[in-house]
């Protein structure tokens, strides 16, 4: 056992080199820019010409070298490389599409019974039985709910199968096994079950199986994409710790919604004439940020009235807003007048709309790539991370001038560096150039991490925003649940946080193990195996308490090797605690 560890080690600092030379982190909490929508190029974009110059394009050769399968109704499984449209049309993309069989469509399927079949109705019962039964802390209801999920599993029911395999996994309310819960995500992802495929592809990673672990990854990644346009929710972009070292956090606590305290003094500003806090008011509405329910029809409203207190950067929103359709019908034409708009106000980045809107010849009098090209890298040359990924699309495809992989894979980079949120095109991209070799070595290793960056962008994100909603209003015990179902998707914050409410919590009915609450060694030895899966995706709070752990023999063997072998890697990442405890 102490051989898995040490080769688990050097992992963790490859991927801590390989971050700190690749990408920019960031503060997902403290997210206020709205420049996390993307006007990309297409495959169609390649097909034909439209430059007024009568430049040759050239296709991207590498655009369908292998597919990936699995992919929702509506996408092209022959081609990973597509750039999805966010603007194009989407209708035919539905949530359950996306994610499907995920806990909260369960809740309302069971709900309404009538017209579904039988298995998803069993489903349904269970799914209600089990967030309810871990919710209130009560095993004989969690008992029922596993009796239901049975039912369904073995009838071939893929997503009772993955919600089985979940508690396999757990503990909850079964005998832990981690191989029972490996067969029954594999007939649930073979079922079409998303989630079960994120909990394979994490476990795949985890053991370096980087084949198998890169070809499920980069499947979830571009349907993660694919959701970005079509979701009724944002993507994930604000994954909250609940802890802050052994203190509980309290930036938690500002994600109450509409009800939160600074929310409301931002809309009293607002309504007081402050532009300034019309175009806040405006971006959390459109992102759905601080716990706040997306609303287009809001986000138009406040950035309509920002822009005539005079406030220039919703004038690019709003250009959004109508190539979008969102809260609005779409329009073209209005988007191109807001965009140039915008650019006469020295807002740059909307450069980046002109060149798409001429790129895709919508709103303009005809297409034109050599006026797109031009139009991206204004925005580029201002630092904008949309433009710079679009003009790496051009030099990836050859699109309007000589396609270079190389100059394509330099912008990519750029615009994950300068993006706050680390832009996830540019990151699939990235990703796919390391996994096929094109432009650089190939390396399934370094395509792994980043397809798995983008992938937890995906719906099944939406698990942390509904584990903090539940936290924020005190159901722990379906806090735990939910944290603990992302947690095995491969989220490190998920893990830290299921790890911090079992040590925190550990005096109420909040835990459920194999046969009734959890007895001391199981919550230890759950909330052990936690942190170690958050301490080698590089928490160093959990590097430490892992170190305790062993140190102590709390839920583990005592072992002053490991222990040693843990408070070196918090030690790496400048944990003071642990260099002390070294010492």
């Amino acid at each position: 056992m102490r051989g898995r560890q040490m080769e688990d080690r050097p992992r963790g600092y490859r991927k801590a080199i390989f971050f700190g030379v690749v990408i920019t982190l960031f503060a997902c909490s403290r997210v206020t820019s709205a420049r996390n929508v993307i006007l990309v190029l297409d495959d169609e974009d390649a097909k034909d010409g439209g430059d007024s110059n009568g430049e040759e394009l050239a296709s991207y050769e590498g655009a369908s070298d292998g597919g990936v399968g699995g992919l929702p109704s509506g996408l092209d499984s022959q081609d990973s490389g597509q750039e999805w449209d966010e603007f194009g049309d989407a209708d035919d993309l539905k949530d359950e599409d996306l994610d499907p069989g995920s806990w909260r469509q369960a809740l309302d399927l069971e709900q309404a019974e009538g017209g579904s079949h039988r298995d998803d109705v069993q489903y349904g019962k269970g799914v209600r039985k089990m967030v309810q039964g871990l919710g209130d802390g009560d095993p004989a209801l969690l008992a029922a709910a596993i009796a239901d999920l049975r039912v369904a599993a073995d009838r071939g029911h893929a997503h009772a199968q993955s919600t089985i395999g979940f508690l396999h996994g757990s503990g909850y309310g079964m005998d832990k096994s981690d191989a029972k819960a490996h067969l029954y995500h594999h007939f649930a992802a073979e079922g079409g079950n998303f989630q079960s495929k994120m909990a394979l592809a994490y476990s795949y990673h985890r053991q370096q199986l980087h084949s198998k672990a890169c070809k499920l990854y980069a499947e979830l990644a571009a349907t993660a994409m694919a959701s970005f346009r079509s979701s009724k929710e944002a993507p994930l972009l604000e994954p909250v710790r609940l802890n802050d070292g052994s203190e509980e956090s309290k930036e938690y606590k500002k994600f109450r919604g509409e009800d939160d305290d600074d929310f409301q003094f931002l809309q009293y500003k607002a309504h007081k004439g402050f532009a300034v806090a019309m175009y806040r008011l405006g971006i959390i509405y459109y992102l759905g940020l601080r716990g706040v329910p997306r609303d287009h029809s809001k986000a138009l409203t406040w950035f309509q009235r920002a822009v005539d207190k005079g406030e220039y950067e919703s004038m690019e929103l709003l250009g959004e807003i109508y190539a979008r359709g969102f809260g609005v019908e779409r329009n073209y034409t209005k988007a191109l007048e807001w965009f140039v708009e915008a650019t006469r106000r020295k807002q740059h980045s909307a450069n980046n709309g002109i060149g798409w809107l001429y790129a895709k010849g919508l709103g303009v009098e005809r297409k034109n790539l050599t006026k797109a090209r031009e139009y991206f890298k204004k925005a580029a040359d201002n630092s904008d991370p949309d433009g710079l990924y679009n003009l790496g699309v051009l030099y990836l495809r050859g699109l309007g001038l000589k396609q270079d992989v190389r100059e394509a894979r330099r912008h990519f980079m750029l615009a994950v560096n300068i993006s706050k949120l680390r832009h996830p095109k540019a990151l699939y991209q990235l990703a796919r150039m390391h996994q096929k070799g094109n432009g650089v070595k190939k390396d399934e290793a370094t395509a792994v991490e980043l397809y798995k960056l983008v992938a937890e962008r995906g719906p099944w994100g939406s698990l942390l925003k509904w584990a903090l909603e539940c936290y924020v209003n005190r159901e722990i015990g379906k806090a735990l649940l939910l944290y603990s179902r992302a947690a095995e998707l491969g989220y490190e914050v998920a893990q830290s946080n299921a790890a911090w409410i079992l040590d925190k919590y550990y005096g109420e009915d909040v835990c459920i193990g194999s046969s009734g609450f959890c007895t001391e060694a199981e919550r230890h030895q759950r909330a052990h195996a936690l942190w170690r899966y958050a301490s080698e995706q590089g928490n160093q709070h959990a590097a430490l308490l892992i170190g305790d752990a062993y140190y102590y023999g709390r839920g583990t063997e005592k072992d002053l090797d490991r222990a040693a072998e843990a408070y070196n890697l918090a030690r790496v990442q400048q944990n003071a605690q642990a260099m002390f405890n070294l010492g």
